[in-house]
């Protein structure tokens, strides 16, 4: 007979002694230890962040060059994304929206996370501006007031970055032609009144640039998702947004009829494509 010794089966040890996690602690040289290379992490990460904007942006422009040739294809776009969608809710939002020419994203060139947004329209019966803007300003509360960049232009600051306490959202008064197209006096913002913070109703699209705050990060979703993707939004193939179904369609022609000349013309959306 063998005298070898019998080996445990997987995991008989951790059934006698329970769970093997709840004993393990770090002390404080450890724990330095993470943060010296969480910040390393997060600097490269600053460092490529800029330099993919160094690129993207001849790209970006050379693409926005490109798109006005392309009748209505920002608000095509815009509307193929479900939660842009649904603050455009309103038909006078999309009819106003029909004479949005660009869509372009300014990045603030010390942290690429943060921008503003602008939307060019041609002339229209709405509002008198042709540029409306949504920017999100950027003031680190964290950064001391004798920190230095390094060679990169990074200060200590820069890599403690938090969008909820260095980010703050601005607001842009809309110059409505009169009130009887004011969109956003006609579909207010509504906001829930037992808490104060939950959006009940967006109302009109256009309070996105009226109100400051934006309540479900709408301008992220436009800068992040849908301004890189654009061409992908616009043909539908982009993340399965499909805004309209065939009787959606069919429904929209009908009530259209007296507006068919700034109708949002569209391709058909596509499936989305898997991975």
């Amino acid at each position: 007979m063998s005298n070898s010794k019998k080996r445990s089966s997987p995991g008989a040890d951790t059934a006698k002694s329970g769970d093997p996690f709840t004993d393990v602690d770090i002390g404080d040289a450890e724990e330095s230890i993470l943060t010296e290379y969480q910040k390393k992490i997060q600097r490269v990460e600053l460092i490529l962040e800029r330099r993919a904007q160094e690129q993207l942006t001849p790209v970006y422009q050379q693409r926005r060059e490109a798109l006005k040739n392309i009748p209505k294809f920002w608000p095509v776009a815009l509307l193929k994304h479900s939660l842009f969608a649904l603050q455009a809710q309103h038909d006078a939002d999309r009819l106003a929206l029909s004479y949005l020419e660009d869509v372009w994203v300014v990045r603030d060139p010390r942290e690429p996370k943060v921008f503003t947004l602008e939307f060019y329209f041609k002339e229209n019966p709405y509002f008198s501006d042709s540029v409306l803007k949504k920017e999100y300003k950027f003031e680190p509360s964290n950064a001391a007031a004798d920190e230095n960049p390094d060679a990169d232009g990074i200060t200590p600051s820069m890599l403690e970055f938090s969008w909820e306490r260095d980010v703050t959202a601005q607001a842009t008064k809309v110059q409505w032609k009169d009130d009887a197209k004011n969109l956003t006096k006609l579909y207010p913002l509504q906001v829930d009144e037992d808490d104060g913070e939950t959006l009940a109703d967006p109302g009109s699209f256009f309070n996105f640039f009226e109100v400051k705050r934006d309540y479900n990060d709408l301008g992220v979703v436009i800068a992040n998702e849908v301004f890189p993707d654009a061409i992908e939004y616009f043909r539908g193939d982009a993340g399965g947004d499909e805004l309209y179904s065939d009787d959606e369609d069919e429904e929209s022609d009908e009530d259209d009829d007296e507006n068919e000349e700034i109708d949002l013309e569209k391709p058909r959306a596509k499936k989305a494509k898997r991975g």
